[in-house]
């Protein structure tokens, strides 16, 4: 019986207790479930009626519209994030003492100011007071408040994604930096082309990860009244009475599992792209030894056959000196 290094395996006592718990534990679990659903049940939210409201066209078009909003932030939020966790990560790095010191201070600040707070305070300076006061443009509180939530999911998860970048490329082995640099490449090139790509791809699946929480932050923009799809939910449960009641249950279910499939699919891209990551052949291949081209045959054996035909003298064979 082999033992961890961390804890000793459990013997057959152990391990009956363990599967004991288990079952007790589940059982637990599986009779709160159904006292939930039982209660929602005796309330009625599980009638056909506050089911039907989804088969109509104007209630799927705002989820439709809601779910584009989402992707649309979400999308623009994991680009700008990841392009701004790249500049802070290098700053961090940085030689130069003020640089790393405004790129740490940046990120400590922002790591630990909470997000809503940030976007919330980016809705009111950039959207009330610079967009419109300011620079007296035109536009809907729709766009504003899209990207104050862009700005700070940006700001928030490329100070994040950040010390992800910084801890890929100090895990690089030294070794390979050294290297770059006695072929005569420049900090910058060993920086682009040896050690963020390295970085990015040991770091992959936190990337991934910190992606998803992008992705579920993007319900915040219902505080600024972005209609996205947690908003949308808001509105479709508050605007539409069946029999007598909110559909809040029904509504909150749907939405709830479209955003486990997002999140799911995007789990299962970065699942796709690590496996595909591990297959790639990466590394140098060492070349067959070939022939030298400027003195071809220098690697025959010849010399014991011309030693061989020398005269022997009285202490072996004798050595012609040109």
């Amino acid at each position: 019986m082999s033992a961890s290094v961390l804890y000793d395996a459990p013997g057959p006592k152990a391990r009956v207790r363990n599967l004991i718990y288990s079952v007790v534990g589940t059982l637990l679990v599986l009779g709160l479930i159904g006292v939930i659903v039982a209660r929602l049940a005796a309330e009625g939210e599980f009638a056909p009626a506050m089911w039907d409201i989804f088969n109509y066209a104007g209630i799927r078009n705002n989820i439709l519209e809601g779910l584009l909003a989402t992707l649309k932030v979400f999308a623009l939020a994991a680009v700008l994030s990841l392009a701004f966790a790249v500049i802070l990560a290098v700053g961090r790095l940085s030689d130069h003492k003020p640089v790393r010191w405004l790129a740490t201070g940046f990120i400590e600040l922002f790591r630990s100011v909470p997000l809503l707070i940030t976007i919330f305070a980016l809705w009111v300076g950039i959207a009330d007071t610079l967009w419109s006061d300011l620079l007296h443009l035109p536009g809907s509180i729709d766009i504003n408040s899209m990207w104050a939530l862009v700005i700070g999911l940006t700001i928030y998860n490329g100070c994040v994604q950040a010390e992800v970048l910084r801890a890929g490329i100090n895990a690089v082995p030294k070794g390979q930096r050294e290297a770059a640099y006695a072929l005569g490449m420049s900090k910058t090139q060993v920086m682009t082309t040896v050690l963020v790509p390295q970085a990015v791809r040991s770091m992959l699946p936190t990337i991934i990860s910190q992606l998803v929480v992008t992705l579920k932050d993007t319900s915040l923009g219902y505080i600024i009244l972005f209609p996205e799809l947690l908003q949308t939910t808001r509105l479709i449960a508050g605007n539409t009475l069946v029999d007598g009641s909110y559909p809040y249950v029904p509504v909150i279910i749907v939405i709830g599992t479209i955003y486990v499939a997002l999140c799911m699919a995007l789990s299962s891209l970065a699942t796709w792209i690590e496996k595909r990551g591990r297959r790639a052949k990466t590394g140098i291949t060492v070349a067959a030894a070939a022939e030298p081209a400027e003195a071809p045959g220098v690697l025959d054996v010849t010399g014991a056959d011309h030693t061989a035909n020398e005269p022997e003298g009285p202490d072996g064979p004798s050595v012609t000196k040109n």
